[in-house]
């Protein structure tokens, strides 16, 4: 009965080991298992942007969104997609 015990204990270890690790791997894959935006800019901050990400709709966030890393201090900062300026700025980037 005690080695039963230290079995199923072994294994409930193993298993949740097995699940956290899992995780962490998705997570140094990039993949994000949610929206990264939860509120999104709309001034003009384009000459502030060193680089802009676009990240499709998928099956973890409905929205596309749109991530720009800013040149003075590398925050990101994510745009609103239905701004003009930066439709203009996507536009740029889908043309290339």
């Amino acid at each position: 009965k005690m080695m039963s015990r230290v079995i199923i204990s072994s294994i409930v270890v193993l298993v949740a080991f097995l699940a956290i690790s899992e995780g962490m791997s998705l997570r140094s894959l990039g993949v994000e298992m949610h929206c990264r935006c939860i509120q999104t800019e709309s001034r003009r901050i384009g000459r502030h942007i060193e680089k802009v990400e676009l990240i499709p709709a998928n099956s973890h966030c409905e929205e596309p969104e749109i991530i720009a890393t800013l040149k003075k201090t590398g925050q990101e900062v994510c745009l609103d997609p239905e701004a003009p300026w930066v439709k203009r700025v996507i536009e740029k980037i889908i043309s290339r």
